[in-house]
């Protein structure tokens, strides 16, 4: 059976996000949302990307673009996370972020919908991709 007819008797939202029209090139970073990318990395180095990082305080998600989202997990380390597709509307931070994961853990692959505050409509439906973390290197005084 094509992945499109599979797809379709989980959700219709999953449909859309599996054979919907999606646009893989990310926009360009506006001016205030390099600033807030910067802010949240300075001084911390990149280490090797992992698949899955351990649900914690959603409060400590912050929305850079519609394709990059940061999990503050205290101030030494943060994760990125550059989604699999645009997530239209993410960066506006309008909408309520509610992530449809299986288990304890954030993993590449699972799902997040934006849901309007006001009407409770759903709005983009997005993937996550790989998680890389960012820590302050140790300093020896």
């Amino acid at each position: 059976m094509h992945i499109c007819k599979l797809v379709a008797f989980a959700s219709p939202l999953t449909l859309v996000a599996a054979c919907g029209q999606v646009d893989n090139i990310p926009k360009p970073l506006t001016e205030k949302q390099s600033a807030v990318l910067m802010k949240e990395l300075n001084g911390k180095v990149a280490g090797k990307p992992v698949n899955c990082i351990s649900d914690f305080n959603g409060t400590n998600t912050i929305r850079v673009s519609d394709n990059i989202l940061l999990y503050r997990v205290s101030g030494r380390l943060v994760y990125q996370n550059n989604l699999r597709s645009a997530c239209s509307g993410l960066s506006r931070d309008d909408d309520i972020i509610v992530s449809e994961q299986f288990g304890s853990q954030k993993c590449k692959g699972d799902l997040i919908r934006l849901v309007d505050r006001t009407t409770g409509m759903t709005g983009g439906v997005c993937s996550l991709g790989e998680f890389v973390p960012y820590r302050s290197e140790k300093t020896t005084g």
